[in-house]
């Protein structure tokens, strides 16, 4: 699609997006559990990636990434963080045990649904890892044996890449970050003055946005969901919406490491996203995200952290810039040097 053929879509593409990712979610769920895939496949080149429509969206993401860090600190951020704070108090107060149970519940699931590592495409068939499974699940009974399932987690982690390689695995560092949280928590500390609900935040952020990456890098993955679950589409070419739903989720991802109402409104967001994807993709959709939707509900229901980039919002795009520049050259670099493909 040309830019002069794309423009009229601007004043209806936010709309649109914000439609899907409210209502549908479809774009949400994880390609891997419901396509075939290649990882060492050669991925699209960067020079079909980085095309006049994927100028546009990047600007269009900083335009509202912008607007969210304008609003933030005036009398109307103020007023929509208050009503974020008393809407999620009780979520707030029991982050913890949310957490606890998220990862009894998943745990459970996984060890239930048989032959699954840590995600639906990591198979297994050691009777071992269920049992493992079983044991972390245990663990989140009390405060003092959680740092022993982080240490199963990242245990099963350690024998996805053994398994898989390192760069399939990098699809899932949230994994990490659940399991930093479950060991700082139990053990009541943070690291180096980082709470436990940070390295959720980043851990997440960097999970969608390698994911969005990967949107662009086999945009072919995905295009069987649209034969058979067609409203998906929005009525979008499905090369120029994989490249939308790709721009969507980079800027959300980015929000979770920004600051806070504009990480708590993207967490809204991608929430949304997850949660209605459950209802198109069924039950394993729901099992393979509950621990993401868990920790996005503790970034919507988070207070804390700093806030000194409240005052410099001009950094949003240099900030933005940076890392989407910095994943797509570590993406492509990495997959170049470790499948042998081409970056163009």
């Amino acid at each position: 699609m040309s830019l002069r053929r794309f423009l009229p879509h601007i004043a209806t593409l936010p709309a649109a997006l914000m439609v899907n990712a409210v209502l549908s979610g479809s774009a949400s769920a994880h390609v891997k559990w419901f396509c075939a895939f290649d990882v060492a496949g050669q991925p699209l080149g960067l020079a079909n990636v980085l095309c006049p429509d994927f100028e546009v969206l990047a600007g269009l993401s900083v335009l509202l990434l912008m607007s969210g860090c304008l609003a933030e600190g005036t009398f109307f951020g103020d007023a929509v963080t208050r009503s974020l704070d008393r809407a999620t108090r009780l979520v707030r107060d029991n982050t913890e045990m949310r957490f606890r149970c998220a990862c009894g519940f998943f745990f459970v699931a996984i060890w239930a649904y048989g032959g699954v590592l840590l995600t639906p495409e990591l198979k297994t068939q050691s009777t071992l890892i269920g049992v493992l499974q079983l044991g972390i699940a245990a663990g989140m009974l009390s405060r003092r044996t959680m740092p022993l399932s982080a240490l199963g987690i990242a245990v099963l982690f350690a024998v996805g890449i053994w398994n898989y390689g390192i760069f399939h695995l990098a699809d899932y560092p949230v994994f990490l970050g659940i399991a930093a949280y479950l060991a700082l928590t139990g053990l009541q500390r943070d690291f180096f003055g980082v709470r436990p609900i940070d390295i959720v935040r980043w851990t997440a952020g960097v999970t969608l946005m390698w994911a969005s990456v990967e949107k662009w890098a086999f945009p072919e993955w995905s295009y069987p969901l649209f034969s058979s679950h067609p409203a998906m589409g929005m009525g979008f070419d499905p090369v120029f919406f994989m490249r939308a739903a790709g721009a969507v989720e980079f800027a959300l991802a980015f929000a979770l490491i920004w600051t806070p109402l504009v990480r708590r409104l993207g967490a809204v967001i991608l929430a949304g996203m997850f949660i209605s994807a459950i209802a198109e993709f069924g039950k394993v959709d729901m099992i393979g995200h509950t621990l993401i939707i868990a920790a996005l509900l503790a970034l919507i229901a988070d207070n804390g952290g700093k806030k000194e980039l409240v005052r410099y919002p001009w950094l949003v795009p240099v900030g933005y810039a940076t890392s989407l520049a910095l994943f797509l050259a570590f993406y492509y670099s990495a997959h170049a040097v470790l499948f042998g493909t081409s970056l163009t």
